[in-house]
């Protein structure tokens, strides 16, 4: 049986930013892989929008998800309402029984998901959210837990830092990474923002010259059980 992966984010894009580039490495070596995006994304941040826009804007950028995953063979997305860049407004525990419920249908080995101290407070909490709901108890399916940085949040909370311990080589799969981002045309940004295609590919760059490699993603661990 294939090991099974869930990537757990807050906002669309996140997954394609986080892991995507090591996650359709694994699924070409014979993974299985989910994605859980637990909050609305940018359509939710101006909120005099008119409410026929927003909804024209809620479809588009679901389809955009939906390609993006499809791109990288993801198996299945599961896309939750939590408001943008409120998480903080919302009981953890909600949060966390959402996570759980995801979990416990998936049955995943590996998850991937943020790093601690990102900038943004949705990053932090679903961080909070994945611990919780993947308690090393005796029953546990959940081995490992890496989490990840993504451009314009985690280097932006000078002065904690991001300091990956594991690093994946994703030379044969950055296209697949850039491919993803495209797809999300309504959240890719233009060089010189971290977030867009050039920033992505030269922060591949960076991390795979730390380790003799061209194009790398870099975790940090939080958990392996062997």
């Amino acid at each position: 049986m294939s090991k099974k992966i869930l990537i757990v984010v807050a906002h669309p894009d996140d997954e394609v930013l986080g892991c995507f580039g090591t996650v359709a490495r694994l699924i070409k070596e014979g993974y299985e892989a989910y994605t859980l995006i637990l909050g609305e994304g940018k359509t939710s941040r101006d909120e005099v929008r008119k409410v026929e826009n927003k909804k024209n804007e809620m479809k588009i950028l679901d389809k955009e998800i939906q390609k993006a995953n499809d791109i990288i063979a993801i198996k299945k997305v599961f896309v939750k309402s939590f408001p943008d860049n409120r998480f903080d407004s919302v009981d953890l525990l909600d949060i966390v029984k959402v996570v759980s419920k995801v979990k416990e249908e998936i049955q995943p080995d590996i998850i991937f998901t943020h790093f601690e101290n990102d900038l943004n407070i949705d990053h932090r909490i679903t961080y909070q959210a994945v611990l919780t709901a993947t308690r090393p108890m005796k029953d546990e399916c959940v081995k490992e837990i890496y989490s990840f940085e993504i451009l314009s949040s985690t280097e932006w909370n000078y002065p904690l830092s991001f300091s990956p311990d594991t690093y994946f080589d994703i030379s044969s799969t950055l296209t697949l990474k850039l491919d993803a981002m495209s797809a999300y045309s309504s959240e890719v940004c233009n060089y010189p923002h971290p977030r867009s295609l050039e920033g992505i590919k030269l922060n591949a760059q960076y991390h795979g010259m730390r380790v003799g490699k061209e194009y790398v993603e870099a975790f940090k661990t939080i958990r392996i059980l062997k």
